[in-house]
Protein backbone atom coordinates (compact mmCIF):
# COMPACT_ATOMS: atom_id res chain seq x y z
CA UNK A 1 0.00 0.00 0.00
CA UNK A 2 1.32 3.60 -0.90
CA UNK A 3 2.20 5.98 2.03
CA UNK A 4 1.21 9.45 1.93
CA UNK A 5 3.74 12.31 1.62
CA UNK A 6 4.54 14.69 4.15
CA UNK A 7 3.99 18.61 2.50
CA UNK A 8 6.34 19.32 5.28
CA UNK A 9 9.09 16.58 4.67
CA UNK A 10 9.00 17.62 0.92
CA UNK A 11 9.03 21.51 1.48
CA UNK A 12 12.32 20.10 3.59
CA UNK A 13 13.36 18.42 1.39
CA UNK A 14 13.56 20.99 -1.24
CA UNK A 15 15.70 23.00 1.07
CA UNK A 16 18.52 20.55 1.21
CA UNK A 17 18.21 20.18 -2.33
CA UNK A 18 18.99 23.97 -3.41
CA UNK A 19 21.46 24.44 -0.96
CA UNK A 20 23.22 21.62 -0.57
CA UNK A 21 23.63 20.99 3.24
CA UNK A 22 21.48 19.87 5.73
CA UNK A 23 22.51 22.58 8.25
CA UNK A 24 22.02 25.41 5.81
CA UNK A 25 18.59 23.69 5.52
CA UNK A 26 17.88 23.45 8.95
CA UNK A 27 18.44 27.21 9.25
CA UNK A 28 16.02 28.10 6.31
CA UNK A 29 12.72 25.89 7.62
CA UNK A 30 13.74 27.08 11.47
CA UNK A 31 14.32 23.28 12.43
CA UNK A 32 16.86 21.78 14.24
CA UNK A 33 19.68 19.57 12.13
CA UNK A 34 18.49 16.45 14.17
CA UNK A 35 15.05 17.30 13.34
CA UNK A 36 15.80 17.94 9.43
CA UNK A 37 17.74 14.98 9.53
CA UNK A 38 14.75 12.78 10.92
CA UNK A 39 12.30 13.95 8.55
CA UNK A 40 14.42 12.90 5.81
CA UNK A 41 14.86 9.50 7.57
CA UNK A 42 10.98 9.36 7.43
CA UNK A 43 10.88 10.85 3.56
CA UNK A 44 12.82 7.78 2.90
CA UNK A 45 10.54 5.37 4.60
CA UNK A 46 7.69 6.71 2.55
CA UNK A 47 9.12 6.22 -0.97
CA UNK A 48 10.92 3.20 -0.07
CA UNK A 49 14.13 4.24 -1.58
CA UNK A 50 17.33 6.51 -0.48
CA UNK A 51 16.96 9.60 -1.48
CA UNK A 52 20.54 10.72 0.16
CA UNK A 53 23.72 9.09 0.21
CA UNK A 54 27.12 9.85 1.91
CA UNK A 55 29.86 11.62 0.38
CA UNK A 56 32.82 12.12 2.82
CA UNK A 57 31.38 14.55 5.38
CA UNK A 58 28.31 15.85 3.15
CA UNK A 59 25.30 13.91 1.80
CA UNK A 60 24.09 14.13 -1.72
CA UNK A 61 21.15 13.32 -3.64
CA UNK A 62 20.78 9.66 -4.95
CA UNK A 63 19.30 9.26 -8.73
CA UNK A 64 15.93 8.85 -7.12
CA UNK A 65 16.74 12.05 -4.96
CA UNK A 66 16.97 14.41 -8.13
CA UNK A 67 13.57 12.39 -9.12
CA UNK A 68 11.54 13.73 -6.12
CA UNK A 69 12.22 16.89 -6.86
CA UNK A 70 9.84 17.82 -9.27
CA UNK A 71 7.32 15.87 -7.70
CA UNK A 72 8.23 17.52 -4.87
CA UNK A 73 7.60 20.59 -6.10
CA UNK A 74 4.50 20.12 -7.72
CA UNK A 75 3.01 18.68 -4.97
CA UNK A 76 3.63 21.44 -2.76
CA UNK A 77 2.09 24.07 -5.56
CA UNK A 78 -0.67 22.21 -5.46
CA UNK A 79 -1.34 21.93 -2.02
CA UNK A 80 -0.62 25.67 -2.05
CA UNK A 81 -2.98 26.93 -4.52
CA UNK A 82 -5.95 24.32 -2.85
CA UNK A 83 -5.02 26.40 0.50
CA UNK A 84 -5.48 29.60 -1.28
CA UNK A 85 -8.51 28.52 -2.68
CA UNK A 86 -10.29 27.61 0.32
CA UNK A 87 -8.76 30.04 2.73
CA UNK A 88 -10.64 32.79 1.38
CA UNK A 89 -13.23 31.73 -0.64
CA UNK A 90 -15.39 35.04 -0.25
CA UNK A 91 -12.73 37.44 -1.59
CA UNK A 92 -14.06 40.28 -3.93
CA UNK A 93 -12.13 42.86 -5.40
CA UNK A 94 -9.76 44.15 -8.31
CA UNK A 95 -5.91 43.80 -9.04
CA UNK A 96 -3.87 45.56 -10.98
CA UNK A 97 -0.74 43.30 -12.42
CA UNK A 98 1.97 44.60 -14.58
CA UNK A 99 4.24 42.59 -15.96
CA UNK A 100 6.54 42.34 -19.25
CA UNK A 101 5.51 40.69 -22.50
CA UNK A 102 7.32 38.02 -22.08
CA UNK A 103 6.33 36.85 -18.96
CA UNK A 104 2.80 37.38 -20.28
CA UNK A 105 3.19 35.32 -23.40
CA UNK A 106 5.08 32.54 -21.19
CA UNK A 107 4.18 32.48 -17.41
CA UNK A 108 0.31 33.77 -17.13
CA UNK A 109 -1.81 32.69 -20.10
CA UNK A 110 -2.72 29.17 -17.59
CA UNK A 111 -2.14 30.62 -14.48
CA UNK A 112 -4.42 33.96 -14.44
CA UNK A 113 -7.07 31.14 -16.02
CA UNK A 114 -6.81 28.89 -13.15
CA UNK A 115 -7.20 32.30 -10.77
CA UNK A 116 -10.04 33.37 -11.97
CA UNK A 117 -11.80 29.63 -11.50
CA UNK A 118 -10.80 29.55 -8.25
CA UNK A 119 -11.71 33.08 -7.01
CA UNK A 120 -14.22 34.56 -9.89
CA UNK A 121 -15.02 37.58 -7.88
CA UNK A 122 -11.54 38.67 -8.44
CA UNK A 123 -10.99 41.22 -11.40
CA UNK A 124 -7.51 41.46 -12.59
CA UNK A 125 -6.54 44.00 -14.87
CA UNK A 126 -3.08 43.13 -16.59
CA UNK A 127 -0.61 45.86 -18.14
CA UNK A 128 2.20 44.79 -20.36
CA UNK A 129 5.57 46.82 -19.86
CA UNK A 130 9.31 46.36 -19.21
CA UNK A 131 10.07 45.55 -16.42
CA UNK A 132 11.45 49.35 -16.04
CA UNK A 133 8.67 51.05 -16.57
CA UNK A 134 6.71 48.42 -14.53
CA UNK A 135 8.80 49.00 -11.54
CA UNK A 136 8.00 52.76 -12.08
CA UNK A 137 4.02 52.26 -12.27
CA UNK A 138 4.57 50.40 -8.74
CA UNK A 139 6.56 53.01 -7.11
CA UNK A 140 4.06 55.40 -8.35
CA UNK A 141 0.87 53.12 -6.91
CA UNK A 142 -0.38 52.76 -10.81
CA UNK A 143 -0.02 48.95 -10.28
CA UNK A 144 -0.41 46.83 -7.28
CA UNK A 145 1.22 44.31 -8.10
CA UNK A 146 3.99 43.04 -11.02
CA UNK A 147 6.61 40.52 -12.42
CA UNK A 148 9.86 41.63 -13.07
CA UNK A 149 13.81 40.81 -13.97
CA UNK A 150 15.94 41.03 -11.02
CA UNK A 151 19.02 43.42 -12.05
CA UNK A 152 16.79 45.69 -14.32
CA UNK A 153 16.71 49.21 -13.23
CA UNK A 154 13.77 48.89 -10.86
CA UNK A 155 13.82 50.54 -7.99
CA UNK A 156 11.21 48.27 -5.56
CA UNK A 157 12.73 45.62 -3.92
CA UNK A 158 10.46 42.34 -4.29
CA UNK A 159 10.81 38.35 -4.17
CA UNK A 160 12.82 36.33 -6.22
CA UNK A 161 10.20 33.55 -7.06
CA UNK A 162 11.98 31.85 -10.14
CA UNK A 163 14.87 31.64 -11.40
CA UNK A 164 15.76 30.24 -14.91
CA UNK A 165 18.48 29.42 -17.12
CA UNK A 166 19.76 32.10 -18.93
CA UNK A 167 21.08 31.26 -22.78
CA UNK A 168 22.72 32.82 -26.17
CA UNK A 169 19.99 31.27 -28.97
CA UNK A 170 20.16 31.29 -32.32
CA UNK A 171 18.62 29.42 -34.90
CA UNK A 172 19.17 26.10 -35.57
CA UNK A 173 19.11 26.18 -39.46
CA UNK A 174 22.18 28.93 -39.53
CA UNK A 175 25.75 29.41 -38.50
CA UNK A 176 25.03 33.52 -37.87
CA UNK A 177 27.23 33.01 -34.77
CA UNK A 178 30.21 32.15 -36.49
CA UNK A 179 30.66 35.45 -38.29
CA UNK A 180 33.14 37.66 -37.49
CA UNK A 181 31.00 40.72 -35.72
CA UNK A 182 28.27 38.88 -33.27
CA UNK A 183 24.64 40.87 -34.57
CA UNK A 184 22.57 40.53 -31.31
CA UNK A 185 19.11 41.08 -30.72
CA UNK A 186 18.99 42.58 -26.91
CA UNK A 187 16.26 44.58 -24.78
CA UNK A 188 16.50 47.84 -24.18
CA UNK A 189 20.33 49.45 -22.47
CA UNK A 190 17.98 49.53 -18.95
CA UNK A 191 17.85 45.59 -19.20
CA UNK A 192 20.03 43.58 -17.07
CA UNK A 193 20.24 41.06 -19.95
CA UNK A 194 22.06 43.23 -22.27
CA UNK A 195 24.72 44.48 -19.85
CA UNK A 196 25.52 40.90 -18.96
CA UNK A 197 25.81 39.77 -22.19
CA UNK A 198 27.74 42.48 -23.79
CA UNK A 199 30.08 42.71 -20.68
CA UNK A 200 30.39 38.94 -20.98
CA UNK A 201 31.68 39.23 -25.22
CA UNK A 202 33.98 42.31 -24.54
CA UNK A 203 35.72 39.63 -21.47
CA UNK A 204 36.88 37.71 -23.85
CA UNK A 205 37.35 40.18 -26.99
CA UNK A 206 34.49 38.68 -29.22
CA UNK A 207 33.53 41.17 -31.62
CA UNK A 208 29.92 42.04 -31.34
CA UNK A 209 27.35 44.87 -32.91
CA UNK A 210 23.82 45.05 -31.41
CA UNK A 211 21.41 45.44 -34.28
CA UNK A 212 18.09 45.03 -33.17
CA UNK A 213 16.65 46.64 -29.61
CA UNK A 214 13.49 46.20 -28.30
CA UNK A 215 12.04 45.51 -25.10
CA UNK A 216 9.52 43.07 -26.73
CA UNK A 217 10.73 39.29 -26.07
CA UNK A 218 8.63 38.68 -29.59
CA UNK A 219 10.11 40.82 -31.53
CA UNK A 220 13.89 39.14 -30.08
CA UNK A 221 12.19 36.34 -30.88
CA UNK A 222 11.48 36.91 -34.32
CA UNK A 223 15.01 38.69 -35.23
CA UNK A 224 16.39 35.21 -33.99
CA UNK A 225 13.67 32.68 -35.81
CA UNK A 226 14.45 34.88 -39.11
CA UNK A 227 18.31 34.21 -38.87
CA UNK A 228 19.23 37.78 -38.13
CA UNK A 229 20.44 37.54 -34.98
CA UNK A 230 21.60 36.18 -31.96
CA UNK A 231 19.87 36.38 -28.72
CA UNK A 232 20.00 36.42 -24.75
CA UNK A 233 16.83 34.34 -23.73
CA UNK A 234 15.35 32.83 -20.79
CA UNK A 235 15.22 28.68 -20.94
CA UNK A 236 11.13 29.05 -20.92
CA UNK A 237 11.40 31.08 -23.77
CA UNK A 238 13.66 28.89 -26.18
CA UNK A 239 11.72 27.42 -29.20
CA UNK A 240 11.49 24.96 -31.26
CA UNK A 241 13.63 25.57 -34.38
CA UNK A 242 16.20 27.84 -32.14
CA UNK A 243 19.92 26.19 -31.12
CA UNK A 244 21.56 26.97 -27.55
CA UNK A 245 25.06 28.37 -27.72
CA UNK A 246 27.69 27.22 -25.34
CA UNK A 247 31.16 27.69 -24.56
CA UNK A 248 32.21 25.39 -27.19
CA UNK A 249 30.64 27.90 -29.50
CA UNK A 250 32.48 30.91 -28.13
CA UNK A 251 29.78 32.03 -26.51
CA UNK A 252 30.68 32.25 -22.34
CA UNK A 253 28.39 30.89 -20.15
CA UNK A 254 25.14 33.77 -18.73
CA UNK A 255 24.52 34.01 -15.06
CA UNK A 256 20.68 32.19 -14.32
CA UNK A 257 17.77 34.75 -14.35
CA UNK A 258 15.77 35.22 -11.43
CA UNK A 259 12.15 36.91 -11.57
CA UNK A 260 10.97 38.85 -9.03
CA UNK A 261 7.50 39.96 -7.64
CA UNK A 262 6.72 43.10 -6.54
CA UNK A 263 4.15 44.85 -4.65
CA UNK A 264 3.05 48.48 -4.06
CA UNK A 265 2.90 49.51 -0.78
CA UNK A 266 -0.96 50.45 -0.58
CA UNK A 267 -1.92 46.77 -1.80
CA UNK A 268 -1.79 44.88 0.97
CA UNK A 269 -5.73 43.79 0.81
CA UNK A 270 -6.88 40.25 0.86
CA UNK A 271 -7.38 40.15 -2.91
CA UNK A 272 -3.26 40.76 -3.28
CA UNK A 273 -2.47 37.99 -1.13
CA UNK A 274 -4.27 35.75 -2.74
CA UNK A 275 -2.86 36.74 -6.39
CA UNK A 276 0.53 36.76 -4.95
CA UNK A 277 0.53 33.31 -3.22
CA UNK A 278 -1.41 31.56 -6.25
CA UNK A 279 1.86 33.29 -8.62
CA UNK A 280 4.34 32.22 -6.47
CA UNK A 281 2.44 28.33 -6.19
CA UNK A 282 2.14 28.40 -10.07
CA UNK A 283 5.56 29.60 -11.30
CA UNK A 284 7.84 29.88 -8.33
CA UNK A 285 10.48 27.67 -8.52
CA UNK A 286 12.66 29.28 -5.49
CA UNK A 287 11.59 29.38 -1.94
CA UNK A 288 11.96 32.95 -0.79
CA UNK A 289 13.59 32.36 2.43
CA UNK A 290 16.21 29.39 0.35
CA UNK A 291 16.76 32.86 -1.08
CA UNK A 292 17.50 35.43 1.54
CA UNK A 293 19.76 32.33 3.31
CA UNK A 294 21.88 32.34 -0.33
Amino acid sequence: MAHALDIDQLRTFLAIAELGSFTKAADAVNKTQSAVSMQMKRLEDRVERPIFVKDGRQSRLTEDGHRLIEFAQRMIRLNDETMTAFAEPSIVGRVRLGLPDDYAERLLPQVLAAFARLNPAIEIAVQCQGSTLTGDMIERGDLDLAIVTSGDCVKVHGEVIRREPLHWVAPANMCIHTEDVVRLALGPTSCAWRSQAVSLLDRINRRHVISYTSSSAAALIGAVQAGLAVAVLPESAVRSGMRILGENDGFPMLPPCDITMIRAAAATDPVHDALCCHIRAAIGNVAAELMAAE
